[in-house]
């Protein structure tokens, strides 16, 4: 078992909690059971992002994102044995300003990892923001309804192999403690980016270092609190907040 005591990130990391599995606790993953719950992380994305013919209904808007976390999370209880709840914690009026900072820290940061970039090579918009603008105010409502459940299994599919990482480098390749969140911080940053490269006209370095940049920055509340509603919060607010400055855009532009 690692003692973790002298390997935290003193000013980022919350004192009274670790990341669970890696060190055993509550309960140990094998790493067996982690390329399982990796199947299934694979599997959760790919049901979103393949053109799957659901049926012409609500099913068809909320099913591939639902199915996105639940599948993952399923394999995660069935690994852990009851204990998969442990990547969740409490929200209180801490988390819920650690979710505002954190999205207001990200837009910050990605505008202006996204400047420079722009200043190297040509970016692409994302398409379906673009088409928000077309809605109706009932299409646009369930828009925003569709990305709680979508962006939550984002967080999913990235905290997950995180630990999957953080296991694998603590246990098997020896890594310290801090190496290793380095190193799963910074992999599962870029793979982010990269499964966004559909999205961004197959433009890698938009997906690795804006897209990428932003994965870490969300990353950082997971980091500190070893809670998954604290990053997710952070990753819909931030979300959110580009979608409605979207729509002002459209709003403004009509205008003119």
């Amino acid at each position: 078992m690692i003692d973790a005591t002298n390997q935290r990130f003193r000013r980022l990391e919350d004192p009274a909690k670790d990341f669970p599995y890696y060190n055993g606790l509550p309960v140990s993953i094998s790493h067996r059971q982690w390329v399982l719950v990796m199947m299934t992380v694979a599997l959760g994305f790919l049901v979103l992002a393949l053109p799957i013919p659901w049926p012409n209904s609500a099913i068809a808007l909320f099913a591939p994102a639902i199915l996105m976390p639940g599948l993952p999370l399923a394999a995660l209880a069935y690994v852990a044995r009851g204990h998969w709840t442990a990547i969740f914690g409490k929200v209180g009026w801490r988390e819920v300003r650690l979710m505002i900072g954190f999205a207001l820290l990200n837009i910050v940061v990605s505008m202006g990892v996204g400047v420079v970039v722009h200043l190297i090579t040509d970016v692409s918009s994302n398409a379906s923001t673009a088409q928000l603008g077309n809605l109706d105010t009932a299409g646009r409502m369930a828009f925003y309804a569709k990305t709680v459940p979508q962006l939550f299994g984002e967080e999913v599919i990235t905290l997950l192999p995180f630990l999957a990482l953080l296991t694998w480098l603590t246990r098997s390749a020896k890594w310290s403690r801090r190496a290793a969140i380095l190193g799963a911080w910074v992999i599962t940053s870029v793979v982010f980016g990269l499964l966004h490269l559909p999205t961004y006209d197959w433009n890698v370095i938009q997906c690795v270092f804006v897209i990428g940049t932003a994965r870490m920055m969300l990353t950082l509340p997971w980091i500190m609190t070893k809670n998954i509603w604290v990053s997710t919060g952070a990753h819909v607010i931030n979300d959110w907040i580009l979608f409605s400055l979207s729509l002002v855009g459209v709003a403004l532009g009509v205008k003119g």
